[in-house]
């Protein structure tokens, strides 16, 4: 699988980095001991003096500049962790889908950063991370019809299918998946990102049935 950052996107955004991790995966209920890490973490952020104090972390503050940098509000266009870190912060939890994506949420939460999560069964030639063109439009997971001009996309020889705010129902994962991507997302530069894929693949492998998982940085 070849990702790779479109040079216009990282003139705006120069400390563009991304951390890939292919991964064979069983797709089933997420078992009680993953269950009680995530609710371990929710905790944590919702003891702390100021919970909402999470949500000025370096990470999203950098998120939220690079989506001004292409040209899109931050406010209504927010990258999937701070939407996930405002539930969290407002006792609502994560949202509990599969072991896959409750893992995906997990570390998105721990490391501040947007993850995407493809299926690779509908991942079509290579994957380039761009801006959004004018009328580029896709359907978003439980969502309305993103509107993607100025947003931070990723696109296959299809089109495109994933954002640091929503991905795209066509590669979305699945009951029948058996392959995944995953892709963490940082506008801070590379620094972490190995760190938070490796911990990505130890819990796909610990709560999924991960296999066969590789990890490629790309700046």
């Amino acid at each position: 699988m070849t990702v790779t950052i479109d040079p216009k996107l990282k003139a705006k955004c120069p400390r563009t980095a991304l951390a890939c991790l292919t991964a064979r995966v069983e797709i089933g209920a997420s078992p009680a001991a993953l269950l009680e890490a995530i609710k371990m973490r929710e905790n944590e952020i919702q003891k702390l003096p100021f919970p909402r104090g999470v949500l000025e972390s370096p990470q999203v503050e950098t998120t939220r500049k690079a989506y001004k940098a292409l040209g899109k509000d931050p406010a209504r266009y927010r990258g999937s962790a701070e939407a996930l870190l405002r539930r969290v912060v407002a006792g609502k939890g994560l949202p509990q889908v599969n072991a896959v994506v409750d893992v995906i949420n997990l570390v998105s939460v721990e490391s501040r950063l947007p993850i995407g999560l493809y299926d690779l069964a509908h991942v079509t030639g290579e994957i380039v991370f761009r801006a959004g063109r004018a009328s580029e439009t896709y359907k978003g997971i439980g969502k309305y019809d993103l509107n993607l001009e100025g947003l931070p996309i990723f696109s296959d020889a299809a089109g495109p299918h994933g954002s640091p705010t929503s991905d795209s129902e066509r590669t979305m994962v699945t009951a029948a998946t058996k392959q995944v991507l995953g892709i963490i997302i940082s506008f801070g530069g590379a620094e972490g990102l190995e760190r938070w894929a490796q911990r990505m693949s130890a819990l796909l492998t610990q709560h999924a049935v991960g296999q066969d998982l590789k990890i490629q940085l790309i700046q």
